[in-house]
């Protein structure tokens, strides 16, 4: 693939870590005006060269950077406001969508202790999450908000509230619109710990790992839905609003959408365990309205939806754990975790479109940590990149310190085959300090392209983040 270099081009900084990039017109405006969720809870838009705050929620926020009530996780954490949307009609109806960890709701965890199966041991193959009152770690809500005619965003409904068993996978830039339906997709994460303890992602009862549909449309005249983790305990008007398009997602940075002549071509990308990262492409599916899939679920396993295999595969490779060689230390042991599932699943899954991973020994790849932001481009300032997808790495394993994300970009083949990928060359601004890419997002007709990063791993080490704008 042909070597591609561009600029960062400095849009705002010292700002905290940046989870959303994307465009609107605001109602009565004339320009688009790039918008920008942290994760901690403030939304702000660019405008006429200045920052301007459109919403602060930091108080609707569960605490950040602790694992449990009390107890410090150094800083790191997977919640806080990780999804934005805008309505297509927006300039007209001023209503937008967010998803984010409520204040106030952390719980211990659904588990006492660190999880990790044991292919001689089948109780960790077939655990159960049991007391999910009690059990849990936070709620995840997905409400609706309007911009009112004073310029005053106010929230209007809940459409979702979820009970997550841990702290992370949860999914992030998980709202957006689709241009084929007119819905909201909801991307979520499989619940998090490590190897989907309790298989969630597969299980079609489960909201967690699965991509949704929401017809925002529809009113339920339920405000305030009850807190469910299985979509049978959702009321009825709320399951006549949702439909799931696909399962066996780990964690998710968000679904791209890219127009092919009359329809469009949907990427996903997944993050993985111990192996790889995954960006996976389809065009046609076939979602299924969740009253149906509640009738179905006693018949056995949907085999209609897309699925990415997950918790059997990890992208291309069935998932496994390393351990070090005794016989030699610079070799690794890599055991297949759940031998039986990827077997089940290895015909009905979906093969990934480009695969990284986290050792590549190969002079013009990278060891890739986690996949946070996939964007189809289809600007033409950038001529190498005109039509492909561009993608984002959190760290470079082989950086550091001090630390550097990776910009790469792939392509779609017109055979649906595998496709490789290549990096993408930055200049260099940030000195000795790290650069996390936490995030990638574009204007709404996708000729540009915007890159959040953070100098710390840590949500709690403050105003650290600046965005960019990839340009020739």
């Amino acid at each position: 693939m042909i070597k591609v270099k561009v600029r960062l081009q400095p849009i705002v900084s010292q700002i905290n870590l940046p989870t959303v990039l994307k465009t609107t017109i605001l109602p009565g405006d004339s320009i688009e005006r790039l918008f920008i969720a942290t994760q901690v809870g403030e939304i702000f838009y660019i405008g006429n060269g200045s920052v301007r705050t459109f919403l602060d929620i930091r108080p609707r926020i569960i605490k950040l950077g602790t694992s449990e009530p009390g107890v410090s996780s150094g800083g790191y954490d997977e919640r806080g406001l990780l999804g934005l949307a805008f309505h297509p009609a927006f300039y007209y109806n001023g209503l937008f969508y967010l998803h984010y960890s409520v204040a106030g709701t952390q719980g211990p965890g659904a588990l006492s202790e660190h999880f990790k199966p044991d292919p001689c041991d089948p109780r960790t193959l077939n655990m159960r999450w049991t007391n999910r009152e009690t059990h849990y770690d936070h709620i995840d809500t997905v409400e609706e908000w309007m911009l009112q005619a004073n310029g005053q965003p106010q929230k209007r409904r809940t459409l979702l509230n979820i009970i997550r068993p841990f702290f992370n996978h949860n999914g992030v830039n998980s709202l957006n619109f689709s241009p084929e339906t007119g819905k909201l997709i909801f991307t979520t994460g499989d619940g998090g710990s490590g190897y989907d303890p309790f298989n969630l992602s597969q299980d079609d009862m489960e909201i967690a790992g699965k991509i949704i549909e929401i017809d925002v449309e529809k009113n339920t005249f339920i405000d305030n839905p009850s807190v469910v983790t299985r979509f049978h305990e959702l009321p009825e008007p709320i399951q006549e609003t949702l439909t799931v398009i696909a399962k066996g997602v780990r964690n998710i940075p968000g679904i791209s959408f890219q127009r092919f002549y009359h329809q469009y071509i949907k990427y996903v990308g997944i993050v993985g365990q111990d192996l790889e990262e995954s960006i996976f492409s389809f065009i046609h599916y076939q979602p299924i309205p969740v009253p149906r899939l509640i009738r179905e679920y006693s018949t056995g396993s949907n085999e209609r939806l897309v699925n990415f295999g997950w918790r059997g595969w990890e992208g291309s490779f069935p998932t496994s754990f390393i351990r070090g060689c005794s016989s030699n230390p610079a070799l690794d042991e890599k055991t297949i975790a759940y031998y039986d599932e990827a077997v089940n699943t290895s015909a009905r899954r979906l093969q990934p479109l480009t695969s990284y991973f986290h050792k590549d020994q190969r002079p013009d790849k990278f060891g890739g940590t986690a996949l946070t932001g996939v964007q189809a481009y289809m600007g033409n300032s950038i001529p190498d990149l005109a039509g492909s997808v561009v993608f984002t790495d959190f760290a470079r394993k082989e950086s550091g310190p001090p630390v550097r994300g990776v910009l790469a970009y792939t392509r779609a083949s017109a055979d649906g085959q595998r496709n490789d990928y290549s990096m993408i060359e930055t200049d260099d601004h940030f000195g000795s300090g790290s650069a996390y890419y936490v995030s990638l997002g574009t204007n709404l007709d996708q000729t540009r392209l915007y890159l959040g990063v953070y100098g710390s791993m840590k949500v709690t080490d403050f105003n650290q983040g600046t965005v960019f704008e990839i340009v020739p």
